[in-house]
């Protein structure tokens, strides 16, 4: 049988004449009328090809064909109430979700940290699960199974929600003990060796061409578009490398702002603005549609927004 032909309306009455085995009770509780109920009734058992209750000396008892479906069709109407019930507004004291989220390794260092703090503080119990780009696809996120990404991302797929973190600018990580910083110029700039760190891209990375600029990353395209090109020594994915590295006196690390600004209280390094323009660059979240309407993602989401308020 076609369930699309069956009117579901009779497995409620169905439901309340088992369990009032009265058809005048069933059809007051339900707000129908008793000819209705009794209608209902006669369709019920040609629909079973079964009477379903019959009139005995104790009232209307029901057959056994009837008890078979009493704890089926009750399973099946608890189940249907179930799934249009509004969805559970989000409770951060109680909850035990875990949030995964791919954040590149400048959001980890500068974004994470404060996320995590607020998170705690709200939601005790909840678990952040932080991923790498290189752990992470678009198509991970597109259903729904990496929560979020936070990133600097020079495209996204159409069907993505996205929203911008906050802004930042680039800064000079420099050793106190470098002789450079006497005269900081774009000439001795280019004259030194430099440490190159980025990975802001998603899926497997693969090695560095230092011939190819346009995949250097902003610094490179900013110099390249003066005439000029650094030197580069080493090549990291990790920003906290980068910083550990320009320790040595020889060498220069540009890097994000609010990165930098990380080191300020770092007796050993001198943190300095760059000596040509470099154009400021977004962090950004971005997540699916499928959860875009979810209220813990919105909370999520909330408590972010909420760090970038307070800068």
């Amino acid at each position: 049988m076609n369930i699309a032909r069956v009117d579901l309306n009779l497995m409620v009455y169905l439901d309340v004449l088992l369990r009032e085995r009265n058809v005048t009770r069933a059809a007051e509780q339900l707000g129908i009328t008793q000819p209705a109920m009794s209608n209902g009734l006669r369709r019920l058992r040609e629909l079973f090809g079964d009477p379903l209750l019959i009139r005995t000396s104790d009232g209307m008892t029901p057959t056994e064909r009837a008890l078979e479906l009493q704890p089926l069709i009750r399973e099946a109407l608890l189940a249907m109430e179930k799934t249009i019930q509004p969805k559970e507004d989000f409770v951060p004291e109680s909850s035990q979700r875990v949030f995964r989220i791919m954040a590149s390794d400048y959001a980890e260092s500068t974004l994470i940290p404060m996320v995590l703090q607020k998170v705690r503080a709200n939601a005790p119990n909840v678990t952040l699960d932080i991923l790498t780009p290189s752990d992470v696809s678009f198509h991970d996120v597109e259903q729904g199974w990496v929560d979020m990404a936070i990133n600097r991302f020079a495209s996204l797929p159409q069907s993505f929600h996205q929203l911008r973190v906050w802004q930042d600018d680039f800064s000079c990580v420099i050793s106190k003990d470098n002789p450079i910083l006497k005269n900081f110029t774009l000439e001795t700039y280019l004259e030194s060796q430099h440490i190159w760190a980025s990975k802001t891209g998603m899926g497997v990375g693969v090695g560095v061409n230092p011939e190819d600029v346009q995949r250097l990353g902003w610094v490179d395209e900013a110099l390249a578009a003066a005439g000029k090109k650094r030197k580069i020594s080493v090549f990291t994915r990790h920003y906290q490398v980068a910083m550990l590295l320009s320790a040595q006196n020889d060498l220069i690390a540009t890097l994000p702002s609010r990165l930098a600004e990380m080191e300020r209280f770092n007796t050993k390094i001198a943190v300095v603005p760059p000596p040509f323009e470099i154009p400021s660059f977004d962090l950004s979240m971005a997540w699916s549609p499928l959860l875009h309407h979810d209220s813990a993602h919105q909370w999520l989401r909330q408590i972010i927004k909420s760090i970038n308020n307070c800068q």
